[in-house]
């Protein structure tokens, strides 16, 4: 079944587990909140939440899976920067994979580049309106044009693929969160202001989501 212009957003709210050096990865934790957290601008809009397990493999099987089967009207990935003490609005995917670190599964890929030749892939101007949603949560947020050259950064060129597609999702979004405060004493962001920063972000997505169906239902006249 096709996505029909005019119906309520579906938003796919994916996160990544654990990987080598990060035993514990609080975008599963964020991904599960946003999914069941009960506000009236949620009430007509599906969200699905979806953990990838930080392997090539898994992303090359499973996006295309999830969107085949919930025709997900936008993407909002989330992955774990653990060097970077803040969050990290990701405005590209650069075509670039490390041939150094394996993956999860201990996967070493045998070529520095996703397709040969391709130039960097932007994500559009809606990341610009995702900034400045997580900016006014008060959380310390900043535009990125590096995803790095690991696993967020190849589902984050995958997920742009995906919104080229005929029927693919209409929009895509990356968002590296840091890693959490484990005590009163730290500086770090705590699990609370990651949630208050994710919401917002979510709420943006979709209200930005809202306009696409709005103006697909319009040019389709439905």
């Amino acid at each position: 079944m096709l996505n029909r212009p005019g119906t309520s957003p579906r938003i796919l709210v994916t996160g990544f587990g654990p990987f080598p050096g990060a035993p514990v990865n609080p975008t599963q934790a964020l991904v599960r909140k946003l999914a069941t957290l009960r506000r009236p601008a949620f009430a007509d809009v599906t969200r699905i939440a979806h953990i990838f397990d930080v392997t090539y493999a898994t992303v090359d099987r499973e996006l295309p899976e999830q969107i085949a089967r919930h025709r997900p009207d936008a993407l909002l990935m989330f992955g774990l920067a653990a060097r970077t003490p803040y969050i990290r609005i990701e405005t590209r995917a650069r075509n670039a994979v490390s041939m150094l670190w394996p993956d999860a599964g201990h996967t070493t890929v045998c070529r520095a580049s996703i397709v040969p030749g391709a130039d960097a892939q932007m994500f559009g101007p809606h990341t610009a309106r995702l900034f400045r949603a997580a900016l006014a949560s008060g959380a310390d947020v900043r535009p990125s044009r590096d995803a790095g050259r690991y696993l967020c950064n190849y589902l984050s060129w995958r997920s742009i693929e995906a919104t080229r597609a005929p029927n693919g999702p209409r929009l895509a979004a990356f968002v590296h969160v840091p890693l959490l405060a484990q005590d009163t004493t730290s500086h770090r962001m705590t699990s609370d202001e990651l949630t208050d920063t994710g919401e917002a972000i979510l709420l943006e997505m979709i209200r930005m989501t809202r306009v696409k169906l709005r103006d697909a239902a319009r040019n389709s006249g439905v």
